[in-house]
């Protein structure tokens, strides 16, 4: 693998709201929609090996939209479970738990950062063989607890990268070591 583009879904009306939105199986927005289109013409333009998404719709439909209608879908590429944490806000969980971060404190019946970092290393470990850039489709939080592990950092350090919807972040190579190229693109605008 050359580059690994990442390709996060674009909004719905979760996020739009900044609820939690692991498993929930939300659509995109007609916003949404469009930031996905607006990806088409620059990923089209670049020739990828394997495209992988999530199961999840919201990745699905901006795949698609993309142009990317023949993707493998791998669970691993799901969203974090936020478990009782869903579908609710930062704020709204810092009302009963102060200072609460996902990335520290966790999430009561959902997944541990290791169990996220472990699927990220599942899908690394899938797309280092493939003679090929490779795009994944996913979501915010297993995006950047997979740039943390191909970083060689520890999951919850995933916590420096913001990934706003819709954006493109490329991860590659400088010599031999695994770098950041591109973060947080937004081809929507």
């Amino acid at each position: 693998m050359r580059e690994l583009w990442l390709v996060r879904h674009g909004e719905t009306e979760w996020s739009r709201s900044l609820r939690h939105t692991g498993l929930s199986d939300i659509p995109l927005t007609a916003a949404g929609r469009a930031e996905a289109a607006a990806l088409r013409p620059c990923l089209q333009a670049r020739p990828f090996a394997l495209v992988l998404v999530s199961p999840l719709q919201r990745a699905r439909e901006t795949c698609r939209l993309a142009g990317y209608e023949n993707a493998l879908v791998d669970p691993d590429l799901r969203e974090w479970d936020y478990g009782d944490y869903e579908g609710r806000t930062t704020p709204q969980i810092q009302a009963e738990r102060p200072a609460w971060s996902l990335w520290t404190d966790g999430v009561p019946n959902g997944e541990t950062a290791s169990q996220v970092a472990a699927r990220a290393a599942r899908v690394i470990a899938r797309v280092l063989p493939v003679d090929g850039d490779v795009a994944l489709f996913a979501h915010a939080h297993i995006l950047r607890v997979l740039a943390a592990r191909w970083l060689g950092l520890p999951p919850r350090d995933g916590c420096l990268f913001a990934l706003g919807t819709a954006a493109v972040s490329i991860l590659g190579y400088e010599h031999q070591t695994p770098v950041i190229t591109r973060w947080n693109l937004s081809l929507s605008a």
